[in-house]
């Protein structure tokens, strides 16, 4: 069995947001303060890849023991999904050894520009002191390690953003919508973690009931949404049918690499 980690589930501004009163800043629950999103899945073989580097992937490492990353995968450039990245110098510590990364031709261009230190200047000699990553730019499937990854690509306003397949999982974050190439990209899973982002229609996400839809049309065996605003709280998913699951920071699910 593999193992999906939820680093963060929250939207760009985090949950609760800076200086907004909402459902989530009022409630007591813990699960409904929120790092912005990103996951970790350790696969049976010992493997584990991260999918984003978000801007709390440090505390996040610390709150769920991640102390080893094998490769990391972008979804896309923006700041909440990349602002961590300096982050990965710690894994680089730990593992002596630069780690593989892997994004599309936009994503991979922004990162050039926005971490020019890591990518486009000389590595240093000893690991610690900046990430070293070797970025590869992908179109289509590719395998790490032993395990075969297919990009979903899906539209997030005016850039496309790719979600990732991993046998019978996988994860789709950003979206606005999910075309039919990429529904049937979905189907036969065990596990889909999918955005929504709130109740709401929104320009960019995908909402909840959207998102359901979704669901309701590829049929996972079991589904978690993720990417909330604070509008949302962990409270709300009595109301959801009984296959779809409110994701949380922290949460561990076991999924069948069969």
């Amino acid at each position: 069995m593999a193992v999906l980690t939820f680093l963060g589930t929250g939207t760009s501004n985090g949950v609760p947001a800076i200086g907004r009163v909402s459902r989530a800043s009022a409630s007591t629950d813990p699960r409904d303060r929120r790092n912005r999103s990103s996951i970790s899945v350790r696969f049976n073989d010992g493997m584990t890849i991260l999918v984003d580097t978000s801007p709390e992937l440090r505390l996040a490492a610390l709150a769920t023991q991640l102390t080893d990353v094998d490769a990391v995968l972008f979804t896309h450039s923006h700041a909440d999904h990349t602002a961590g990245l300096d982050d990965m110098r710690a894994f680089n510590a730990l593992r002596q050894a630069a780690i593989p990364a892997y994004a599309n031709a936009a994503t991979a261009a922004s990162l050039h520009e926005r971490f020019a230190y890591v990518f486009d200047e000389p590595p240093l000699s000893f690991f610690g002191g900046k990430p070293q990553l070797l970025l590869h730019t992908i179109t289509g499937p590719f395998v790490v390690g032993a395990h075969a990854i297919t990009p979903v690509p899906v539209p997030h306003g005016r850039m496309e953003v790719f979600g990732y397949r991993f046998g019978t999982f996988a994860y789709v974050t950003d979206a606005k919508t999910v075309p039919a190439a990429a529904r049937d990209q979905l189907r036969d899973l065990d596990v889909l973690v999918l955005n929504g982002l709130r109740p709401q229609p929104h320009p960019v996400h995908l909402s909840i009931p959207e998102a359901l839809e979704v669901i309701a049309d590829v049929q996972p065996r079991r589904a978690f949404l993720t990417h909330f605003a604070d509008e949302v709280i962990q409270a709300d998913e009595c109301d959801f049918p009984p296959r779809v699951r409110i994701a949380y920071d922290g949460l561990r699910v076991e999924i069948s690499e069969a």
